[in-house]
């Protein structure tokens, strides 16, 4: 017979008690990681325990070097850091931004650390002793992304290797759940990070001297005037009357005036006048006595 403890008048079985041993650390842990790290995890998850665990006394060791002094700002070391390997200008502070939104104290869910977000497999590789340190961590993230740019040749799939591992790509972005959502995310932001390209210099030519033509003026065309559109029926009825015939009209010539002549006058003889012969002498003409006039009476008796 199972052995049962007494607790307030109720006996819990041993089995109970061992699964709430099992269960309180756990939770502990968990609730650990969503507090310190900044991250939001299920209490009672079991993945990535042992990740957990390393990174939280990481966070323990180095948590008292900064309490007074802080951090100095991320934008120069990430700078330096791109400078120093050789990265595309601004794709390390758009990596930064997707894995802790510029948090240097932040844990993942999955145990990783920093501002890179390094996992302490990772960290160890690189040889990143405390990677809640910005400069080491940053100049380790950045050594290993500049790794996967030379192996892969493509930013794409190098953003892919530092998210999932390099045995993970073949040739193409995984679909594991999480990395074909973050490789977008992480080049939306380096767009906004990139900064602008430098205008290209305009080439400069010298002019050259154009010889002077001079300007001949060109004959211009007579301008027709314009006509006004006429109907059919208008047309038929102008065509059907007879037009007169337009004669041209003479145009007098100037008539050039007579040369003038000098006339030298020639003596002129004198002509014989003719001898006048004596008229006849008319007879003398009769007086004619007067008749006298009769008066007839016509009147009856």
């Amino acid at each position: 017979m199972a052995r049962k403890r007494a607790l307030g008048g109720f006996s819990i079985p041993w089995w109970a008690w061992v699964g709430l041993a099992a269960v309180v650390p756990v939770v502990l842990i968990n609730g650990a990681i969503s507090w310190l790290g900044d991250t939001h995890v299920s209490p009672l998850s079991l993945s990535f325990l042992e990740m957990k665990v390393n990174a939280l006394g990481t966070y323990v060791a180095h948590r008292p070097s900064c309490l007074w002094d802080g951090h100095e700002p991320l934008e120069p070391l990430i700078a330096r850091a791109e400078r120093r390997h050789g990265l595309p200008p601004g794709l390390l502070q758009a990596l930064v931004l997707v894995e802790s939104e510029g948090r240097v104290h932040r844990i993942s869910p999955a145990g990783a650390m920093g501002p890179g977000q390094l996992m302490p497999t990772t960290a160890v590789m690189l040889g990143v002793a405390d990677p809640f340190d910005p400069e080491p961590a940053l100049d380790g993230s950045a050594r290993y992304l500049a790794e996967q740019l030379r192996r892969f040749r493509d930013v794409k799939l190098a953003v892919a290797a530092y998210n999932a591992g390099p045995g993970s790509v073949n040739g193409r972005v995984p679909r594991n759940g999480e990395t074909e959502y973050y490789v977008p995310k992480v080049l939306t932001a380096w767009v906004q990070t990139r900064p602008p390209e430098p205008p290209r210099p305009v080439p400069v030519v010298a002019a050259r001297a154009r010889p002077v033509v001079a300007a001949v003026a060109k004959p211009v065309a007579p301008v027709r005037p314009a006509v006004a559109a006429v109907s059919k029926k208008t047309v038929a009825k102008v065509a059907a009357k007879p037009v007169a015939p337009v004669w041209p009209k003479a145009v007098a010539k100037p008539v050039a005036a007579p040369a003038r002549t000098t006339v030298v006058a020639k003596p002129v003889a004198p002509k014989a006048k003719p001898k006048t012969e004596a008229a006849p002498a008319k007879a003398p003409t009769r007086a004619t006595q007067a008749k006298p006039s009769v008066t007839v009476n016509t009147r009856p008796g």
